[in-house]
């Protein structure tokens, strides 16, 4: 195990450069020179100025001597400085990292929780009414547009009902300390981590309710009822535990694609992560910035992905046995 996590980190740092790479030719290949946006927000067009501004930030060199300097910092693990922010990206992110990392972690438990038990319940009863209607609404949720699910939320439990906040993270000037804190944003956390979590929890419902039942038409399964074991037990113990297993591959997945679904619903919804910090930086040709948000959300990715490895030997021990 040791040596297979040594290796997966070694593979994750080659794999984060090569992404490095690409993403810099691609930024710096679109239209747009953010000298030019520094000086126009400035108020100035001035050629000197221009000249100015991209020796200070190293704009006026060759683009395969930037790209070099910028993996060199990476390794290091310097991500450069916003031109926009004027503070470095490595701190920007950090502020804005948790936010994601709790809108994110909330809506993978939501739609992990709510999509395996509802994928149970619904093969456990195969062909009914409650099948249909479940099936139905997994595929309503995951036909959905996300912005459009999202805006929809707002308008009856913000605007009509009044339930929770529509934005934001927290209230504004409330300056709440401690327990009413944690409640400040869980208030504020209630839609967007729900409707981002709705749309991902079709996927698991079915996916499930296939596994399962497939599983239940195994020779043990039939061997368990032959046994005479309650119906209830031969679900939990037997049909359950083995048709999880590409659920858990599926989760780990999708766990580093709800790091980009967080980026819509940031902005809808005004929450102060990483997903609307790079939305910020692209209409600010904020390419430090814009970089580093791609290389973090690139890390995440494949830690979740290595995450799932872990998860999988460990539940699986036909793994271990063939590793």
């Amino acid at each position: 195990m040791l040596r297979m996590i040594i290796e997966r980190l070694l593979k994750i740092a080659v794999i984060l450069v090569g992404i490095t790479i690409v993403n810099f030719v691609l930024i710096h290949a679109a239209p747009g020179d953010p000298a030019a946006v520094m000086a126009g927000e400035a108020g100035e067009t001035d050629a000197i100025f221009l000249a100015q501004l991209r020796e200070r930030f190293g704009l006026d060199k060759p683009f395969i001597v930037q790209l070099g300097i910028y993996v060199a910092d990476i390794v290091r693990f310097d991500f450069g400085y916003s031109y926009r922010q004027g503070m470095p990206v490595i701190d920007l992110i950090l502020d804005r990292l948790p936010a994601t990392l709790i809108l994110s972690g909330t809506a993978f438990a939501i739609s992990l929780g709510l999509g395996v038990l509802a994928g149970v319940l619904a093969a456990s009863r195969q062909g009914r009414l409650s099948d249909s209607v479940i099936s139905t609404l997994a595929l309503l949720f995951y036909a959905t547009p996300l912005f459009w699910l999202a805006l929809m939320a707002v308008l009856l439990f913000s605007v009509q009902l009044g339930w929770f906040p529509a934005f934001g993270y927290q209230t504004v000037g409330a300056d709440h300390q401690g327990l009413a804190r944690a409640f400040d944003i869980l208030q504020h956390l209630v839609l967007p981590a729900t409707t981002l979590g709705l749309f991902f929890m079709a996927v698991y419902v079915r996916m499930t309710r296939a596994s399962m039942l497939e599983v239940s038409q195994l020779d043990f399964v039939r061997t368990a009822k032959a046994k005479g074991l309650k119906q209830s037990t031969i679900l939990r113990r037997h049909v359950l535990r083995n048709a999880l297993l590409p659920v858990v591959t599926l989760a780990g997945l999708q766990a580093g694609q709800l790091v980009g679904g967080a980026i819509l619903i940031e902005t809808v919804f005004s929450w102060p992560g990483i997903g609307r910090l790079m939305f910020e930086a692209l209409g600010q040709r904020d390419y430090n910035l814009l970089l580093g948000v791609f290389v973090i959300s690139a890390a995440m990715v494949l830690i979740f992905n290595l995450i799932t490895d872990i998860l999988y030997r460990l539940v699986d021990p036909r793994i271990r046995v063939s590793a």
